[in-house]
């Protein structure tokens, strides 16, 4: 079969992209291709467009856009400007934003510690976490990571790393979700459960 080094580097593009395995883009590139040109240049526009209009904000790594930084969430006032909610992602922000539980400011790290995907304590945005403490005047710190072991692993990094600043740290509660019961919980999601107990008021 003839080798076809534009299909091969749409495929190795896809494969790149978090949860896109080398057969799922495979799948998606032929779809590309046998559509023809019309949603491939679809496509390559919004991208181009993507890139050029959309940004990470300056100051806590939001998506925003290019002439908008630093963002709406920076720039707008916050209820509790005090407390800094530190996130892995930009997409974490966008999920406790829709849950209104949060009225703070926020600071993705653009990563989390992972030795075997080779992301270190430089690859994420700790120094910039620091220098924002001092100017914005934050009086708090919540850690908002996953609960698996790279997440765990960051998070007391993190913790390490601010205990040497005025600063009270936290970290989210971890326990059912809801509309669950307590039969279809693991050991482990019990165990943070009942370790992140709040008194009934």
């Amino acid at each position: 079969m003839q080798h076809l080094v534009p299909l091969d580097n749409l495929v190795a593009a896809l494969s790149r992209l978090p949860g896109i395995g080398r057969r799922t883009a495979e799948r998606m590139a032929m779809a590309l291709v046998q559509d023809g040109k019309g949603l491939m240049r679809i496509l390559a526009n919004a991208l181009l467009e993507a890139d050029d209009g959309i940004a990470n904000c300056e100051r806590c790594g939001n998506v925003t856009l290019a002439s908008i930084n630093p963002c709406e969430l920076c720039s707008r006032h916050r209820k509790d400007a005090h407390i800094l909610c530190v996130v892995e992602s930009p997409a974490d922000i966008m999920k406790i934003e829709e849950s209104g539980g949060f009225q703070g400011r926020y600071h993705a790290l653009m990563g989390r510690l992972s030795p075997m995907q080779g992301t270190g304590v430089a690859d994420l945005r700790v120094d910039k976490l620091l220098g924002r403490i001092a100017a914005e005047g934050i009086s708090e710190v919540l850690i908002a990571l996953g609960t698996d072991v790279e997440s765990d692993a960051t998070a007391s990094y993190l913790k390490e790393v601010l205990s040497t600043r005025p600063v009270k740290i936290s970290r989210i509660a971890f326990g059912l979700p809801a509309g669950s019961a307590i039969e279809y919980s693991d050991a482990t999601t019990l165990a943070r459960a009942i370790k992140g107990r709040q008194e009934i008021s």
